[in-house]
């Protein structure tokens, strides 16, 4: 892109720190949590991400675009994030599976970036004084004008974003397409027999579905505020509880329903927002981290396991919180040691902070899945033995 063709952009922090760059995407003003990512690939899975609604995310990684974008990797309809924020952007893409370029992918959806700006060093703030709203403006180039607006901004503790993400519509997830890139995409059991899988919708990643699908599992995705007599209607054989964006204890209506149906004795499994809303269930709470985890390489594990996970997170469940009577922790972030994973220790039922679909990230935890369809697959069994 020539000196001629750029627009200048404006980034403002909620502190009053300001970064001046260039434009790429939409023009105009947007304002979100200011959040980084360390991955270094995957940049269209992050943007498409629901967890990542209202947030505008710094790349970490110093060049944004290379390889384009394409249908594949969306992760849902469309961008989810506020605003993106990167060191520099490739204009011209170069693989055989791009069918756009970034700037004009992130345009067509109405979606503002800032580049050209000192990515480290905003991410070593905000690793300093924690995660915080900000504004990317091309409209508003006066750094008090938009820092009003930016302090005007709601905080992300308190929010539930999940109404704005969740499907309207119940739907049954039959997507036939089996990306490129998919890994074990028919793993042997899936075609020796089916389970009925209700997905409750946070902000479901449809790699999450296809995980689940690949297992043998029939899905069918209900809206977050679906009832639970309504869920047990389909006499499923599991439940699923979806990742999300927002603040996991304000999602109430979530957490009643997660709370009602561990009482169905239903194989229960919640990756991300599902984990943090069973934790709720269950009767722990969490608490908004400082700068959160977002990458692909957070190790997690215990007792000599360790498993290396792909997570994108704000929030956490407080374990001193947790009732040791029912639920024991199974994982832990082993880079600050929070909770990462719990299981009931007398219910069929599981949850992980990190993202075991690998999309993007490593294949490590692609294990819970086969995990959930044992589950489900006993308690079919168990269920079959006590009819007889």
């Amino acid at each position: 892109m020539s000196p001629s063709d750029t627009i200048p952009a404006l980034l403002v922090l909620a502190d009053g720190t300001a970064y001046r760059g260039w434009s790429f995407g939409a023009t105009g003003t947007t304002i979100g949590e200011v959040v980084f990512n360390t991955g270094m690939t995957g940049y269209q899975e992050v943007l498409t991400d629901p967890s990542y609604c209202g947030q505008i995310v710094v790349f970490t990684y110093p060049e944004l675009g290379n390889t384009g974008v394409n249908a594949e990797d969306e992760e849902s309809a469309r961008p989810q994030v506020q605003g993106a924020i990167a060191r520099n952007i490739c204009q011209r893409p170069s693989n055989w599976r791009s069918t756009q370029s970034l700037p004009d992918y992130l345009k067509q959806h109405q979606i503002p970036g800032i580049y050209g700006i000192d990515t480290r060093a905003l991410t070593r703030k905000i690793r300093m004084f924690g995660a915080m709203n900000g504004g990317i403006s091309t409209s508003i180039l006066d750094e008090a004008e938009l820092l009003e607006q930016v302090q005007a901004a709601p905080s992300m503790q308190g929010l539930n974003l999940v109404r704005e993400v969740t499907t309207p519509t119940v739907y049954q997830w039959s997507d036939p397409t089996i990306p490129a890139w998919e890994f074990n995409s028919n793993p042997a059991n899936s075609a020796a027999e089916s389970f009925t899988v209700v997905a409750l919708d946070f902000g479901v990643k449809r790699n999450i579905l296809r995980r689940l699908a690949s297992y043998g599992c029939q899905v069918i995705v209900v809206p977050a505020h679906t009832p639970p007599e309504e869920i047990l209607k389909y006499n499923p054989d599991g439940i699923f509880l979806s990742n999300g964006p927002g603040d996991p204890a304000a999602v109430t209506e979530g957490i009643e329903t997660a709370k009602a149906l561990l009482g169905a004795e239903k194989p229960i499994f919640g990756i991300c927002m599902g984990h943090q809303i069973l934790g709720h269930a269950l009767g722990a709470e969490t608490f908004k981290l400082k700068f959160g985890h977002r990458g692909l390489n957070q190790p997690a594990g215990l007792q000599q396991r360790v498993e290396i996970t792909s997570q994108n997170h704000s929030f956490a469940i407080d374990p001193d919180s947790l009732p040791e009577t029912v639920v024991e922790i199974s994982h832990l972030n082993l880079n600050d040691r929070t909770v990462a994973g719990v299981r009931h220790k007398s219910l069929p039922v599981f949850s992980v902070q990190y993202h075991p679909e690998a999309s993007p990230g490593p294949h490590d935890a692609d294990y819970l899945f086969e995990d959930f369809v044992q589950a489900m697959r006993a308690a079919r069994q168990l269920a079959a033995t006590g009819a007889k």
